[in-house]
């Protein structure tokens, strides 16, 4: 397996290099917006701990990163008015995997709309910023 590589977009986002629509952090993980979203809401969980994805990731990491996966899923449920939610998680290039620090992609379902493909063209900064603040709300309750 390749090594882990802190140049990756998530290591740049965690160390403020870059912007991005921060919905939580703890001492252990940050979740912000997708900036190619699936839906409305497509929120990424992302660990503070260095591992490239699932299957180099220390167990302790996982064991704190898990109930922030399920707090957001939650609370992008209520907050999206979502009749369900949508973890993915990808390990290597052959599943799908493209940046390559571990993630989980939180995404609302409403029933019978389908997922935007992710294309590779970014949302509107305005609309990642009202999700953002819509999920920070249903996460403060």
């Amino acid at each position: 397996m390749t090594a882990y590589d802190d140049s990756n977009i998530f290591a740049k986002i965690l160390r403020g290099e870059i912007p991005s629509h921060r919905v939580y952090e703890d001492d252990h993980a940050i979740a912000f917006m997708d900036v190619m979203p699936q839906a409305a809401g497509h929120t990424l969980v992302v660990p503070k701990s260095p591992s490239r994805n699932l299957l180099d990731a220390d167990p302790q990491a996982l064991t704190q990163l898990i109930p922030v996966v399920q707090k957001v899923a939650v609370a992008a449920k209520e907050a999206f008015a979502a009749d369900g939610i949508t973890v993915i998680q990808f390990n290597e290039p052959a599943a799908g995997q493209t940046v390559y620090h571990l993630h989980f992609h939180v995404i609302p379902r409403i029933e019978g709309v389908a997922l935007k493909p992710h294309s590779g063209t970014m949302e509107d900064p305005a609309v990642l910023a009202a999700h953002a603040e819509k999920l920070r709300r249903a996460l403060a309750r």
